[in-house]
């Protein structure tokens, strides 16, 4: 390749451009049980360490634009419990689903000490 030429590296055909989809979906290949970084970057073509890379990004929310949204089930039961309810903390059980895992907080849940905690998991 002759390095003189600027526009010579801009249709090297080995360098691929990854949305930020792409990127997120490579990604969460690599998070499956069993699954082997340098296998998955092999299959799509990518450096490892790029890949590394782009997991450490993933795992501070930094892959990707806007915030993420997490989902929330509110059942009949913990409506009905919390009408009762004249305290400002309640007795129950919830569960928050986060990339390593599940989060399970149960009892009296203070929400000052709730929300502390989802604003340092949630960036």
């Amino acid at each position: 390749m002759d390095t003189s030429d600027p526009s010579a590296a801009l249709s090297d055909p080995k360098r691929l451009y990854r949305t930020v989809e792409e990127r997120r979906a490579i990604v969460e290949e690599t998070l499956s049980p069993g699954a082997s970084v340098s296998r998955v970057a092999r299959r799509h073509d990518v450096n490892a360490n790029q890949l590394f890379y782009w997991r450490k990004l993933y795992r501070e929310g930094r892959l990707g634009t806007g915030q993420a949204l997490l989902p929330v089930r509110i059942s009949a039961k913990s409506v009905l419990e919390a009408d009762k309810s004249t305290t400002s903390t309640a007795a129950g059980t919830i569960e928050i689903q986060v990339a390593k895992g599940l989060i399970r907080v149960s009892g009296e849940i203070d929400p000052v000490v709730l929300r502390l905690a989802l604003e340092y998991l949630v960036p």
